[in-house]
């Protein structure tokens, strides 16, 4: 385990002053629900800062929020849950999850549906449940894609859907949540107890894939490679900055190698706190940091 070094990112893509529209990333996110608004749009508000295409697809409210916000979001074009698959396709990543429902795992073990397609996934009543097969019909049907995997789309996938183009962002619970239902069965009983970047390491390897714990510090592994991300404040841990850091991640990860991607993304994540830190102390919160992080990008890239 090793502290992220800041010269790393000299290595993050930068636009080229004479490419066009669509060169310098595409991204899909597809999160939100009726309940969680903000959310996804946290995400699509810091993403649209760094790629050049955004689509955006939630739920029937917050597709038409993000319609009357057309003039910020000039690159974003919203798109209906029953156009993804299209979208999936041509985009170079996709971030799933922000604002996203969970749901029990009894429900989805009662749950009687047969899933043919996309339309039998959307005409599910239960946001919860729409959640999990959603999820699980687009990792499956799509597992060589570049795929960002946070919230509620994380909560409820099967560790067996993982595949290696995944970076996973949890949380300590959803990461303990995920560790505890493979630990036995893939690690072993008897295994002496591990540091928790060294379970964020293990995990990471087992499943080949890229994990972004995030917490007071981040730790983010790939293989044998693991970087520990120190730094930020309590302002940080307001509602909504996880959000804020997975769409940074989907924008990054368009144009960037995994590791990179998801390392650099918690470094600046923390960095913009520590200078919104220096104007407004722990008093900001998500839309700040998502305004911030462009300005930090700027002192730590050009």
């Amino acid at each position: 385990m090793k502290d992220f070094d800041a010269s790393l990112l000299r290595h993050l893509f930068i636009p080229d002053s004479a490419s066009h529209k669509g060169q310098n990333g595409r991204l899909l996110i597809i999160g939100g629900s009726h309940l969680f608004h903000s959310a996804s749009l946290w995400s699509l508000k810091v993403a649209s800062r760094i790629v050049d295409l955004v689509h955006y697809s939630s739920v029937s409210e917050n597709n038409a929020i993000v319609s009357k916000l057309k003039e910020e979001f000039r690159d974003g074009i919203v798109v209906s849950r029953s156009d993804i698959e299209s979208y999936i396709e041509e985009d170079d990543c996709i971030l799933i999850g922000p604002g996203m429902i969970r749901s029990e795992a009894a429900e989805i073990r009662n749950s009687k549906f047969e899933i043919r397609n996309l339309d039998d996934i959307l005409k599910i009543e239960n946001e919860g449940v729409e959640t999990y097969f959603l999820t699980k019909y687009l990792l499956q049907k799509y597992p060589k894609k570049k795929w960002v995997i946070d919230a509620g789309a994380l909560q409820m996938m099967e560790p067996e859907w993982i595949t290696e183009t995944m970076i996973l962002t949890p949380h300590l619970k959803e990461f303990e949540g995920l560790w505890k239902r493979v630990k036995d069965e893939n690690f072993g009983k008897t295994m002496e107890p591990l540091g928790l970047g060294d379970q964020v390491g293990l995990f990471a390897k087992e499943f080949n894939c890229i994990v972004l714990l995030k917490g007071h510090t981040d730790f983010v592994c790939h293989g044998n490679e693991c970087f520990r991300i120190k730094g930020g404040n309590a302002g940080m841990t307001k509602g909504g900055t996880g959000d804020v850091l997975a769409g940074l991640v989907g924008g990054l990860y368009c144009q960037n190698e995994a590791l990179l991607a998801a390392s650099a993304a918690s470094f600046i994540n923390k960095k913009a706190g520590e200078d919104l830190y220096q104007n407004m102390g722990y008093w900001f919160n998500a839309s700040d940091l998502a305004d911030q992080i462009p300005k930090t990008m700027r002192k730590l890239l050009l």
